[in-house]
């Protein structure tokens, strides 16, 4: 089984690689895409829409790279996510909501000092980039949050305020579904990711707060602060 260390390890290296993809097709098509880390500081780029012809799913995703940490400064830029999400999520997440989406996590993440670009990584590894069942509306849930591939038939009521119904396929799914992306789903995940990396006598007033609201929905006891600054989100 997956481990989350190995989703943060996957995911940042993904979105690398994708841009160098994403820059191989802009030169035919007359977009400027910029490379992490390769140019600093990045001018403002277009985004580019829907390639005809280009795998909506994307290549597939690389081996894992060394650990990414979860306290510190953001790895990538939210031109670089956006250009990453808008050609291959799911219709129902449009160009507008995409960049909604990715200037949430960085507005919530830098004020609690998070790497908000490894969190949007690994959303994008946990969601198929904005296309997976769990991830869309009403469920909006980013990282698999409470998803455990329980089910239930539906002929019984709501098993749980953390049971989501399956139109498709007529089941309860067991999973945490958020009302909102920038209130509820992106802080659940960013103090999330806060509980890994910090006890509450190491985290300050704002991450405190980050994590009470994520931990609201899911507790978290057996590996609350174990990712030590450096580390991954699992040890």
């Amino acid at each position: 089984m997956t481990t989350r260390r190995t989703f943060l390890r996957a995911s940042v290296a993904a979105l690398l690689t994708s841009a160098a993809a994403a820059a191989a097709r802009a030169q035919s098509h007359g977009h400027q895409v910029y490379l992490p880390y390769a140019q600093r500081p990045l001018p403002p780029t277009v985004v580019p829409g829907p390639t005809p012809g280009i795998d909506r799913c994307g290549p597939p995703w690389p081996q894992p790279t060394p650990d990414a940490p979860i306290i510190g400064p953001a790895r990538g830029t939210v031109e670089q996510a956006v250009a990453w999400f808008v050609p291959r999520a799911d219709p129902s997440y449009p160009p507008y909501d995409v960049r909604v989406i990715c200037e949430a996590y960085r507005s919530i993440g830098e004020s609690v000092g998070v790497d908000w670009f490894t969190a949007l990584a690994q959303m994008a590894h946990e969601t198929g980039s904005l296309t997976s069942w769990w991830c869309q509306r009403p469920r909006r849930n980013p990282a698999g949050i409470g998803v455990t591939g329980a089910t239930r038939p539906g002929t019984e009521p709501q098993p749980g305020p953390h049971w989501a119904w399956d139109d498709r396929s007529l089941i309860w799914r067991e999973g945490v579904s958020f009302p909102d992306w920038v209130q509820e789903s992106i802080p659940a995940h960013l103090g999330r990711l806060l509980a890994y990396a910090l006890r509450d006598e190491e985290a300050n007033e704002e991450q405190r707060k980050l994590i009470a609201h994520a931990l609201s929905y899911r507790p978290l006891t057996t590996y609350r602060g174990t990712a030590r600054p450096g580390q991954g989100s699992n040890t």
